[in-house]
């Protein structure tokens, strides 16, 4: 039995995050939403995520002292959002082991389901004593596998890996 009470999957490909809506203080003087607050909503949407999907979110960090740490994070801005507009936020696992995950998220307009943002991420869980990596919980490693195996199957996005830099012709 698992001390967690929520999702036990069987999981969506991908899992998406209920909707929100661009605040007017996500405005930059460019009049459409700042660099900064794509992350942040796809922070919180993570939070969210590893809170409500896997259970390996704020609670059980505050219950056993284990957080999940960001060690690399790569964002690639699409199409701007403006204020008001409806987005939902994706979010797929691409790899995971006993301490780690690998994964894809995509920020897109609710309306048109355009994405205006990826963000690929590797997490490792940190025990918050000793602030060194650990193994996740017996239980979180089941519901990652099971999560791993539905999300197989999906088409790798373009941006996955994709390398910085300027693309010179010729």
């Amino acid at each position: 039995m698992t001390p967690f009470e929520g999702h036990d999957g069987p999981y969506n490909a991908p899992v998406d995050l209920p909707e929100r809506e661009v605040p007017a203080e996500w405005i930059d003087y460019n009049g459409h939403m700042n660099v900064a607050y794509y992350v942040m909503a796809i922070d919180q949407a993570l939070d969210k995520f590893l809170e409500d999907e896997l259970g390996i979110g704020e609670t059980h960090a505050a219950r056993v002292r284990q957080g999940p740490y960001a060690l690399q994070s790569h964002v690639h801005y699409l199409d701007e959002m403006l204020e008001g507009e409806r987005f939902i936020v994706s979010v797929r696992l691409v790899d995971c082991d006993t301490k780690r995950m690998h994964l894809f998220i995509e920020l897109l307009n609710a309306d048109g389901r355009t994405v205006a943002a990826t963000c690929e991420q590797m997490l490792m869980n940190v025990d918050l004593e000793t602030r060194r990596s650990t193994p996740y919980p017996d239980w979180a490693q089941v519901r990652m596998s099971a999560m791993l195996a539905a999300h197989s199957g999906l088409k790798r996005p373009t941006q996955m890996g994709a390398p910085i830099g300027i693309r010179r012709k010729g």
